[in-house]
């Protein structure tokens, strides 16, 4: 079982990441904003149900490799280093991004959660974060590695899951906010760049045991 400590650092990380202004936050804010926060909840379902999915593979995916064997355990932890270094090289030089502001008949509720699937399902960096982010944390002497894997995704999800409700409920005030002010976006990406440099950093001097 993971400690609550961990889950504690999974779930604060989570949540800063979940405020940097990106393509599923951006356009769950957009939507908001037009048809309202039930609308934003129905695409905020959406993108959550893609996430799970996400995770399903992840779970498998991380549980084969870490238990397979130290090469490929290595591999990994290169792989997840350099990714993670992208991601941060990319958030110190990222530039404000806009609230885009559409001026589109409002979608149907059925079609915004489809959308949300959609969206997040055919974005694989989610993916590739996930298998970059947790085996850092999955120790393998603790017990089933699939099982840690589920707790680590399950407070990742949570993190997700309360900024995505307060921006479909608070989208006036914050989409206005974010659209005024470049310098909480930079602020943003650059708390965000911190971190993955951090994971990467920690990830680099971690072991399979």
């Amino acid at each position: 079982m993971v400690s609550t400590e961990v889950l504690l650092a999974i779930f604060s990380t989570s949540f800063i990441l979940a405020l940097v202004p990106g393509p599923d936050n951006l356009f769950l804010l957009s939507q908001s904003a037009l048809e309202g926060p039930l609308a934003g909840i129905c695409l905020m379902l959406g993108l959550l149900t893609g996430i799970l999915c996400h995770t399903a593979a992840v779970i498998f995916g991380v549980s084969v490799i870490i238990t397979s064997s130290v090469l490929a355990f290595t591999i990994l932890k290169i792989f997840g280093v350099c990714y993670l270094l992208y991601l941060a090289w990319g958030a110190f030089r990222a530039a404000g991004s806009k609230i885009p502001v559409s001026k589109n008949k409002p979608v149907g509720k059925l079609k915004l959660y489809r959308r949300g699937i959609f969206m997040n399902i055919s974005n694989p960096k989610i993916a590739v974060f996930f298998l970059a982010f947790f085996p850092q944390f999955v120790d393998p002497s603790l017990g089933s590695v699939a099982r840690q894997t589920v707790e680590l995704a399950a407070s990742f999800i949570l993190a997700f899951l309360i900024v995505f409700i307060a921006i479909a409920y608070l989208a006036g005030t914050v989409g206005e906010f974010l659209r005024n002010s470049d310098k909480a976006q930079t602020i943003l990406n650059r708390v965000a760049g911190t971190i993955f440099a951090g994971f990467a950093l920690k990830l680099a001097t971690s072991t399979s045991n």
